[in-house]
């Protein structure tokens, strides 16, 4: 077996077939990233004329010193397990990196280390996948370790939804009380999700800028939003959606509500409940009177591949956080996995730190009330291939921390 140079599509032919993968790990990606200054390489394990795994290698140049590192970014394709296949992969990728004057090549797999429940806790007979640890350990990869917070390149602990043959109803019925009320208030009351289109990108990275959770993500220029676009979503890998409140709706239907209250009331009048009514129809006018029928409330980027949608970054104005948007959006990528045929959608990163002494993992508690369960990856391992510059370049290139991504 020998490693070899794939073209796109050979690439993308044995990708797509593969049962745990994520769009990190796609052709799409490596054009995305080329257009971020990457240089993207796809290599194959070949087998007399069969493929046996596989991975996309970023390469970037360090400044001055003029080594490369590697980057394959969720990992390579390939079954850890396999401790044979595992070794003579990682052989052929460090004669690969030296060929291409690179220091070491980070991988951080997407494969579940242990199986937890919704509330963190290990998973009594659940998937254990230490021997991956194990396996890159006796092959020399340096572990980063089991970390609880964001250190690492990509998200190490993640929540997700499982939606395999689910139906709308099984994932309402998981969910807590108050996101339910929500939900249904907020189709009560004129909030819709509809996607975006190419010429309301813009509108996406405004609704960002003027986001409620700027300091709980990385935000980026324009740029980097488009040519995400133009890489992924003529192939199906992303989609945008936009929530909206329609307030002539809103109107309506909370007219209709006041008078079906009096007619049921009729003989035994409250007042005070009355007057909120009218309260609550001279508000949504003032709306209608500042932002006319419509007003947008908030954005949620999905990437969809392999078995899963993610969100992978959602914002919401501050401004207007009491329509609860939020909800909406994520129900809605919900309900798109579910009639998809997708395995799960995928909330993305939280902290991995589920004490009651930890006040700062709010993400988790907003999306634990949505059902589903906490996911523990393996980790972030380093391939070194040249100890000398690898440990000059950790020690005096701080510029290391702007090669990390949150995303």
């Amino acid at each position: 077996m020998k490693l070899v140079e794939l073209n796109k599509n050979e690439f993308k032919t044995f990708v797509d077939n593969q049962e745990q993968v994520s769009f990190y790990q796609t052709r799409n990606f490596g054009i995305f990233k080329k257009a971020d200054g990457w240089h993207p390489y796809y290599v194959g394990l070949d087998d007399k004329g069969k493929i046996k795994a596989a991975a996309l290698l970023l390469s970037k140049e360090i400044p001055i010193i003029k080594k490369r590192i590697l980057y394959s970014p969720r990992g390579f394709v390939i079954n850890y397990k396999d401790l044979e296949l595992l070794k003579i992969f990682t052989k052929e990728i460090k004669k690969f990196a030296e060929s291409k004057n690179a220091i070491y090549v980070k991988i951080d797999p997407y494969v579940i280390y242990k199986q937890r429940d919704i509330n963190g806790n290990i998973v009594e007979n659940g998937i254990d996948n230490s021997v991956v640890v194990d396996n890159l350990k006796n092959l020399g990869y340096t572990h980063f370790g089991f970390n609880v917070l964001n250190e690492t390149l990509k998200p190490r602990w993640m929540y997700v939804i499982n939606t395999e043959k689910k139906k709308i109803d099984d994932i309402l019925n998981d969910m807590s009380h108050d996101v339910k009320e929500i939900i249904q208030n907020n189709e009560k009351y004129g909030i819709h999700v509809r996607e975006i289109n190419e010429e309301e990108l813009l509108l996406f990275k405004e609704i960002l800028l003027k986001s409620n959770n700027k300091s709980k993500f990385v935000d980026y220029p324009f740029s980097y939003y488009k040519e995400m676009w133009d890489s992924m979503h003529k192939d199906g890998i992303l989609k945008i959606l936009l929530a909206y409140i329609d307030f002539d709706e809103y109107l309506e239907n909370i007219i209709k509500e006041k008078e079906k209250f009096e007619e049921e009331l009729s003989l035994e009048m409250d007042d005070s409940a009355l007057r909120e009514f009218d309260k609550k129809i001279e508000q949504i006018k003032q709306y209608q009177y500042d932002y006319g029928h419509k007003l947008n409330l908030g954005v949620n980027l999905l990437l969809i591949y392999g078995n899963e949608v993610l969100s992978f970054i959602e914002g919401n104005l501050e401004q207007f956080m009491n329509f609860n948007s939020t909800y909406s959006l994520n129900f809605e990528g919900i309900k798109y996995a579910i009639d998809n045929g997708y395995k799960r959608y995928n909330f993305n990163e939280i902290m991995g730190d589920f004490s009651k002494d930890n006040l700062v993992n709010d993400s988790y508690l907003f999306k634990k009330q949505f059902g589903g369960e906490v996911v523990e990856l393996v980790g972030e391992f380093d391939l070194i291939i040249n100890n000398f510059w690898y440990n000059t370049y950790k020690k005096f290139y701080p510029m290391y921390e702007k090669f990390k991504e949150r995303k």
